[in-house]
């Protein structure tokens, strides 16, 4: 396949099973200088989900018998929840994606959305009614969009998701993220954490971003991402557009996040104690401060090589060696112009992730496509690696 690595898997078999000092001496020198130790990392984590577990607990008790959204529970996204953050601790956002069901009465429709450029990426989400006659219980006085007046159910009945949520038969990412940040800053005051946090809602039009500070001075980021799942995969649509791109507030983009996650704790689980894979990334991504490749360009780099190579040579001892490999098989790919999606086409996937059919047989996506049609991009960008 393409940029092949070579791996050294027969000079390090015929290693001493100790690392030498000298080694020893530079992952330490090189771990100090990067600060690599993230140790909070999980504490904090952890803390962030109690509190949208809570959060989300408090907006079932009080919309249960409205038609906003069903809130599921939260999925932990991103560097820090991977484990690897490249920020300072102080800095880190806790990334969670937050799985929108629709309400009784309803159901949700995934359409290609044919505006975008690349309507294999974007989506847009159809409301639509749904009879719910027969579903009706003695005790419950719930009237059916679909078969009551207009009349009974202004009488009867809050308003429609459509009504709400929506512009005409779409899902609006702006006005769920309005309406939840405006649940948040009215329910703070009931939640657990507001004896020892304070909270701001800050600016986000299409998430919920949050800054937690504590008596001390502490502070913590979170970002609630709105998201709606494909099918039973652990492929979304997400209401947070990309930098690159800003579409219109219907649009939904497709996001991996939740696959990627789902594919670092696998590595977790089956590498060595003491791995040195997330150390890896950290410490090439700190490598790759101020130039212009891309961190995700880099985890796909290293996604691809932890299934190229045997997840026991990844261990503590040849931490060096595996950031030799990265950084030779990311330059090998900007010389070629081409680094493979991770998700479309990969005979490598583990089998806990869970994609939609068509990822199976799909051409892999190339995330260097456009320094193919940029040559002095890519002269820049080798010159950068060239240059670390």
């Amino acid at each position: 396949g393409i940029c092949e690595v070579n791996n050294r898997r027969d000079s390090e078999s015929e290693e001493s099973e100790e690392e030498s000092p000298a080694e020893t001496d530079l992952i330490y020198i090189f771990s100090r200088h990067f600060q690599l130790s993230v140790p909070k990392l999980s504490s904090r984590r952890r803390a962030v989900q109690e509190l949208l577990s809570d959060l989300l607990h408090t907006s079932h008790s009080l919309f249960s018998d409205s038609f906003f959204p069903v809130l599921e529970p939260v999925i932990g996204v991103g560097s820090a929840c991977e484990g690897w953050s490249p920020h300072k601790e102080e800095d880190v956002v806790y990334c969670m994606f937050v799985p929108l069901k629709p309400p009784r009465g309803y159901a949700f429709h995934l359409e290609p959305d044919a505006s975008r450029e690349m309507p294999q990426t974007s989506m847009r989400v159809r409301v639509e009614l749904v009879c719910t006659c027969t579903r009706e219980q003695p005790d419950q006085k719930m009237l059916c969009f679909l078969h009551n007046s207009e009349e009974e159910l202004k009488r009867y009945q809050v308003a429609s998701l459509l009504h709400t949520l929506c512009t005409g038969p779409y899902l609006d990412g702006e006005k769920i993220a309005l309406w939840f940040q405006t649940f948040v800053i009215s329910a703070w005051s009931v939640m657990p954490q507001s004896r020892h946090y304070s909270m701001k809602v800050l600016p986000s039009c299409r998430s919920c971003k949050m800054e937690l500070m504590k008596a001390s001075g502490s502070r913590l980021f979170v970002e609630m991402v709105f998201s709606v799942q494909q099918g039973d995969s652990d492929i979304f649509l997400s209401s947070q557009p990309t930098e690159a791109q800003f579409p219109p507030s219907t649009t939904w983009l497709e996001s991996y996040a939740v696959a990627e996650a789902k594919f670092f704790r696998h590595v977790s689980m089956q590498a060595p104690p003491r791995s040195c894979h997330l150390k890896c990334l950290r410490l090439c991504a700190r490598l790759l401060e101020g130039s212009g490749l891309s961190l995700y360009a880099l985890k796909t780099t290293v996604m691809h090589l932890l299934t190229l190579i045997p997840l026991s040579e990844w261990q503590h001892r040849y931490l060096l060696m595996r950031v030799d490999d990265t950084m030779r098989y990311l330059r090998c790919c900007l010389e070629e112009k081409r680094l493979k999606h991770f998700f479309f086409g990969n005979e490598d996937m583990p089998e806990e992730i869970s994609l939609p059919p068509a990822f199976q047989g799909a051409q892999p996506l190339n995330l260097f496509q456009h320094l193919a049609q940029d040559p002095d991009a890519q002269t820049k960008a080798l010159q950068e690696v060239d240059k670390l």
